[in-house]
């Protein structure tokens, strides 16, 4: 029988893989010297048409059996300027990250994401077909000679795809073959230790908001049922020339108004300095309503240009069938644009048709169930290595027994 203390090797090894793990990804030259190294974990996540016209919503991890693919990365590519990387996993899943520079600093130029709507493994009864890619502006940049490093999420969002990188390490036009160990943070961090602290000002990540609930009606009744909290999540230059990223809770005490309309149903929140609008669309030949609009118009007293809009009018998400509410305890970020993201968390939400006034039957997020998975594959686990060791138990019992003869 083993060892009580060997199982657990084993046992941190299954909770890693439940929670999972940074990957390294290293570009050489063809001297076999490195030139661009690449640390981070990945999800893809995005929506697609079926056959029968609904849409379902999809999340790709970056599997540990992901690759540099040799053939499309480069330290130069027959221009100094321009490396890339590219990584490649599944069936027809590409990631890949273009680098350019100037004298000081050097920054991914753009991202793009390849994704085989083929793979029924994924994408199951997709009305489309074959190899589709989407291309990103992502904020990432260090100087030259040090190391892009970023603790928290980093999230870029084109064209119903979005990517999110966590516990980032990231360096092109490596001098010694290795990361630097001078760095430079992304903005989601904030400052750096050796920077000099900014003079007091808002927190930038401020408690979770409170839930608040919304009710639009219009002349048939009630369109728009919610209860939720919302976070404008912001990004901008402040008048010091700092960029700056905080949260800005949505209080419960902010006014609200809304219409109803056949095929648009529109909630409005409007606070001293902002005006957040939400419009939830129908796809009638699927019988599902979603979240397709985004406005946002605020004032930043501190900021450079204190005049913020932004919008995105091509948005898929909070997606329920007609009748039914969309449901979700994970907190959830919509991206909206470069500058603006919004945070939901505990939502509840109905559009269109309710009855009532009450939530009609629920779906769930994804994310929702992807949380259940943990704790199932976790026990699943634990149970597995009981089983293990009762069966090695009774075995070595059983040879103990062996040498022995009965008088």
């Amino acid at each position: 029988m083993a060892a009580p203390g060997a199982w657990r090797p084993l046992l941190l090894l299954l909770l890693g893989l439940a929670h999972g793990a940074s990957a390294l990804f290293v570009v050489k030259d063809s001297n076999g010297t490195a030139c661009i190294m690449a640390s981070f974990s990945a999800s893809f996540n995005t929506f697609y048409e079926t056959t029968a016209r609904d849409f379902r919503n999809v999340t790709i991890m970056l599997p540990p059996s992901a690759q540099v693919l040799s053939s499309n990365s480069s330290c130069d590519r027959g221009n100094a300027s321009e490396p890339r990387l590219t990584i490649a996993f599944g069936s027809g899943y590409l990631l890949m990250l273009n680098f350019t520079r100037n004298a000081t600093r050097y920054r991914v130029q753009n991202m793009r994401f390849a994704y085989n709507l083929s793979d029924t493994q994924y994408f199951n009864n997709a009305s489309a077909k074959g190899i589709h890619s989407v291309d990103f502006t992502a904020d990432i940049k260090a100087d030259i000679n040090k190391t892009f490093r970023c603790l928290s999420a980093i999230r870029v969002h084109n064209d119903n795809v979005t990517i999110t990188l966590l516990d980032a390490t990231i360096q092109a036009y490596l001098s010694n073959n290795n990361f630097s160990k001078e760095e430079t943070r992304c903005t989601q961090d904030g400052p750096s230790p050796t920077t000099v602290p900014p003079s007091p000002s808002p927190p930038l990540v401020p408690t979770n908001p409170t839930v608040t609930k919304y009710n639009v009606t219009g002349e048939n009744g009630t369109c728009l049922l919610a209860s939720m909290a919302l976070q404008l999540n912001i990004t901008y230059l402040k008048k010091d020339n700092m960029t700056v990223t905080r949260a800005f809770n949505v209080s419960p005490n902010d006014t609200y108004s809304g219409s109803c309309g056949p095929q648009v149903v529109t909630l409005k929140v409007e606070s001293k300095n902002s005006v957040l609008e939400l419009m939830f669309k129908m796809n009638t030949s699927s019988s599902q309503f979603f979240l397709h609009d985004v406005e946002l118009n605020m004032t930043l007293p501190d900021a450079k240009d204190p005049t913020l809009m932004a919008s995105n009018h091509s948005l898929r998400a909070l997606q329920a069938t007609v009748g039914n509410s969309y449901k979700c305890n994970t907190e959830e970020h919509i991206h909206i644009s470069n500058n603006f993201s919004l945070n939901i968390f505990r939502i509840q939400v109905q559009a269109f048709k309710v009855e009532s006034d009450r939530f009609g039957s629920v779906e769930e997020c994804v994310q929702d169930g992807n949380n259940m998975l943990i704790p199932i594959a976790v026990g699943g686990a634990l149970a597995g290595l009981v089983l293990i060791v009762l069966i090695a138990y009774l075995i070595g019992r059983k040879r103990s027994h062996a040498g022995y003869q009965t008088i």
